[in-house]
């Protein structure tokens, strides 16, 4: 067996050499520098800031108008008695404030997540997160097509008009974080990739609404992610291997090293890890790095790279596998549980 010292994990993601393919994802846990510290010493190769939303920013500017100017709404005695106005950081300045923080005390790549809603907002904000220092840009467009009125292309259209835009505007690398709700997503990456984005990544969660049957409201849930969710992301990446330059990200799912080796094998650059971290902590990113590397030792690889893709679509024994050919082979190798009629 090769000596673990011998594995190079090193990899490559947007355009930054990376010391290996696990990179913390968007979570609260960039917020603490003492846990983005962390992770940092527990091997994490990147870190991608939580996202910044730009409802959020408009829902603090209007507040704020509130508070400040319109105190005296029909109360005309009461012009002269506004509230003081007291300087303080908003949250677009403390996002800011906290990507400068991580960018001066780590010494990994710093990528900023930008959630916007308007074309201006996608702009105006990233081009604020260029200058603030951020490494490289994940696009967290979180897009639900709830108009009837909508069609598949006219969503596309969304995205790729603001990427067009804002890479006239941004010159640093652009990620984009993609559902998998597109009708055809390989060739749909692949006229983001013409249209200027540097990445992609397998695949945003969407969070389900639940009804809440006592009250009958609808009410938000958030559940962590399972290895279950990783198959579809396996797949997808797979398919797309080869077919485009662009980096690709796996996302969703990806909690131990059999995760991680099946997305690596597909032709995954990095896996990202959120809900893994959230559940174990930071110290867990050095034990799955000790286990990819003891597993590359002992199936004789000697590196990430000479892992990358080795199973995907173009490379795979049986590539029919990721497409519909073994779909109805697959059903009937199904069988039933003992004692249940057939």
């Amino acid at each position: 067996m090769r000596s673990i010292k011998m594995v190079d994990l090193s990899t490559e993601y947007l355009g930054l050499k990376l010391d290996n393919p696990l990179v913390p994802s968007a979570s609260p846990m960039s917020k603490d520098l003492q846990q983005a510290k962390q992770l940092e010493d527990a091997g994490a190769s990147a870190l991608i800031m939580h996202s910044l939303f730009e409802e959020g920013i408009e829902a603090e500017a209007k507040q704020h108008d509130r508070f400040f100017q319109q105190q005296a709404i029909g109360h005309a005695e009461a012009d002269s008695f506004h509230p003081v106005h007291i300087n303080f950081d908003s949250y677009q300045e403390q996002y800011l404030e906290q990507l400068q923080l991580l960018k001066d005390q780590l010494d990994i790549p710093v990528i900023a997540s930008l959630n916007g809603i308007t074309a201006k907002g996608w702009v105006e904000y990233g081009k604020a997160l260029q200058q603030a220092g951020a490494d490289a840009l994940e696009l967290n467009v979180y897009y639900v097509a709830a108009d009837i009125e909508l069609s598949s292309q006219a969503i596309e259209d969304k995205y790729l008009n603001l990427l067009t835009e804002l890479r006239t505007h941004v010159s640093i690398p652009i990620n984009m974080k993609l559902s998998s709700q597109f009708s055809s997503p390989l060739h749909f990456i692949r006229q983001l990739e013409l249209a200027g984005a540097n990445g992609v990544a397998l695949f945003n969660r969407f969070y389900q609404p639940d009804i809440d049957l006592d009250t009958l409201l609808v009410s938000p849930k958030i559940r962590l992610s399972t290895s279950d969710e990783t198959l579809l992301r396996i797949r997808w990446v797979a398919l797309l291997y080869g077919k485009v330059k662009m980096s690709i990200a796996v996302t969703g799912g990806f909690h131990t090293i059999e995760d991680v080796i099946k997305a690596l094998l597909a032709g995954a650059d990095v896996t990202h890890l959120c809900s893994v971290l959230l559940e174990k902590g930071p110290q867990q990113l050095k034990k799955l790095l000790e286990e990819l590397a003891h597993w590359l030792a002992l199936h004789e690889y000697e590196s990430v790279q000479q892992l990358k893709g080795s199973l995907s679509q173009q490379h795979a024994i049986n590539p029919a596998a990721y497409e519909r050919e073994n779909y109805i082979e697959l059903l009937d190798s199904y069988s039933p549980s003992k004692g249940v009629l057939r």
